[in-house]
């Protein structure tokens, strides 16, 4: 067991059973296999405190532990699911990382991260993501009644929408002087990222890489890591 699976933005809800099916499936082939498991992010549509324990979260916590049992997983947080805290990860059996993490392993520098903090152009959504990543904003919203923050998660969602449409691919993406600002002061060989939902291995400077892993929405998207580079794979969501 020497690779490494990482994926991220699948985006799982109760309302799309195709996707959370894929994601059970994987685990399950996955399983004993690899070393390590890196989510990077967005595992669910939206997120609104560890209290919010249903069948279907209950469900994914218990694969993710079952997973967990012989695969170490680790979180970074996504721009859906920021709330996401101990309790819950303890029942998924699952590490909380700081939102931009280092390990070397395959002879590279490897820096993984969800990716919205490198999309500086999308001014607005950074303004949002400076202030509800502090602790006092957090706190607050933890505070505030379950249905509540429901609601106003449905109202980000419904927002966030709207204005991605009048926003152009390229402030949606991540800059490219940021990109090469991280990469300079962390001094990585693999950029790992998912958020932008743009599959791909983009070739940098000096052989190094930034990697972005896909989306769930209409497919799983899994990177694996290995002596052997990097490989991004599809795969096929269920049709029934």
């Amino acid at each position: 067991m020497s690779s490494i699976l990482v994926i991220a933005d699948l985006h799982l809800s109760s309302e799309r059973p195709d996707i959370s099916q894929c994601f059970f499936d994987f685990l399950i082939a996955e399983s004993n296999q690899h070393k390590a498991l890196y989510i990077l992010g967005d595992l669910f549509e939206s997120w609104v405190g560890d209290d919010d324990i249903n069948p279907f979260t209950q469900q994914v916590a218990q694969a993710i532990h079952d997973f967990s049992a012989h695969t170490s997983v680790y979180f970074i947080h996504g721009n859906r699911d920021f709330l996401l805290g101990k309790k819950y990860a303890k029942r998924c059996g699952m590490t909380l990382l700081s939102e931009s993490h280092g390990i070397v392993d395959f002879n590279k520098s490897i820096l993984f991260m969800h990716g919205d903090q490198l999309c500086l152009d999308d001014v607005e959504y950074q303004k949002f993501r400076n202030k509800s990543r502090t602790w006092w904003w957090k706190t607050l919203m933890l505070c505030l009644p379950l249905s509540f923050r429901k609601n106003k998660a449905a109202e980000y969602r419904a927002m966030s929408k709207l204005s991605q449409m009048d926003k152009s691919d390229d402030i949606m993406d991540v800059a490219e002087r940021e990109v090469q600002r991280v990469v300079q002061t962390s001094n990585c060989d693999w950029l790992i990222h998912g958020h932008t939902h743009r599959p791909n291995i983009h070739q940098l400077d000096q052989y190094k890489q930034r990697i972005v892993v896909g989306d769930w929405y209409t497919q799983g998207s899994v990177l694996l890591l290995s002596n052997n580079g990097a490989e991004l794979k599809s795969l096929p969501l269920p049709t029934n």
